[in-house]
């Protein structure tokens, strides 16, 4: 199933995506709810429901008239309230090689264990425009990356059994503040402000039972679910990154095995997987910059348009907006 949240009367409305046309989940069947945080509360009740109404779209047994078509419409975050956003680092490419171009050793603990922040869930955002104050323009990143929900509540959960924990997958473009950021960790703690105004996921959540077709075995090693999914960032319609779900070293499960450790995860705990190789301006200029020193650095501008595709999971275009101040806390600083 594909599901979208978008505006309606005010409020999210929770509905089945296909073929271009949104189909209201509480419309559709009396017992299904009418937003994605009632969906995920109740999900193991609501799941075999939403199938069998999915597969009946699907067929041309509901028609298309009771659809809306999703152009036009203010599609928001997949699950709008989120009730805490965990972010992970489980791309060893990126990695290493964001440490090859700082000139420093790969860390020997990235294969010891995965490991996660925590970022700011009340800035989730979907498609649309991400608006940035002047600091943010500092350096301002994306981030591509592929995100999870957690559709039932659990406590030290075996990565062996934490994909049933999984309700699906989402782009993320998990924005940075690059001066922000770096400044910050200089004390060892962090990423805060560089990373807390802005994180887009959708368009829309993939259920599991959509991507069968594209799972493939985890690294040697590892456990849990991966999937073959090309990645894709445009800027302004130039291509600038590219890979692939598969190239996860740790998988959602076992990321899910570390948060859920001595600790209760919730319905709509969003956890996403951190940068995939290529999959920012942070590592690609630091590429540049290793192979030729005349390398111009390139960071996100006001208007400039972020299109992530991953297969499978469609397409999230975000539009950078500068808001209207000039109040900088980077001026702020005792010198």
């Amino acid at each position: 199933m594909k599901l979208v949240s978008y505006m309606a009367d005010g409020r999210d409305q929770l509905a089945f995506l296909v073929e271009g046309y949104l189909y209201d989940c509480d419309l559709m069947h009396p017992e299904l709810p009418n937003s994605m945080n009632m969906f995920l509360h109740y999900w193991e009740d609501m799941f075999p429901i939403a199938q069998q109404v999915d597969t009946a779209i699907k067929s041309g047994k509901i028609s298309t008239d009771r659809g809306i078509a999703i152009e036009g419409q203010d599609v928001l975050a997949p699950v709008p309230f989120p009730t805490s956003c965990r972010d992970g680092y489980a791309f060893r490419q990126h990695v290493a090689a964001a440490r090859r171009n700082r000139k420093v050793d790969m860390i020997a603990e990235f294969d010891q264990y995965p490991i996660f922040y925590f970022t700011n869930h009340h800035s989730i955002q979907g498609p649309g425009p991400i608006k940035c104050m002047p600091d943010h323009f500092e350096k301002l990143d994306f981030e591509l990356e592929v995100a999870i929900v957690v559709c039932k509540s659990g406590r030290n959960i075996p990565a062996e059994e934490a994909d049933s924990y999984i309700g699906g997958l989402m782009i993320m473009n998990d924005m940075s503040a690059r001066r922000l950021q770096m400044e910050e960790m200089l004390l060892n703690l962090g990423p805060a402000k560089g990373k807390d105004f802005a994180t887009c996921i959708g368009p829309a959540l993939i259920t599991l039972d959509e991507l069968e077709q594209y799972e493939v075995p985890a690294k040697e090693g590892h456990v849990g679910k991966n999937w073959n999914l090309s990645m894709t960032c445009k800027v302004n319609g130039v291509q600038v990154s590219e890979g692939n779900v598969s190239q996860m070293d740790w998988t959602f499960a076992e990321i899910l095995e570390r948060c859920a450790y001595g600790v209760d995860l919730q319905p709509g705990d969003v956890i996403g997987s951190g940068t995939v190789g290529t999959g920012c301006f942070l590592e690609l200029n630091g590429t540049g910059k290793l192979n030729n020193p005349d390398y111009q650095e390139q960071w996100l501008q006001d208007g400039d348009v972020v299109e992530m595709e991953i297969e499978g999971l469609g397409k999230l275009v975000n539009q950078i907006e500068k808001e209207d101040s000039d109040f900088s806390i980077l001026a702020r600083k005792k010198i």
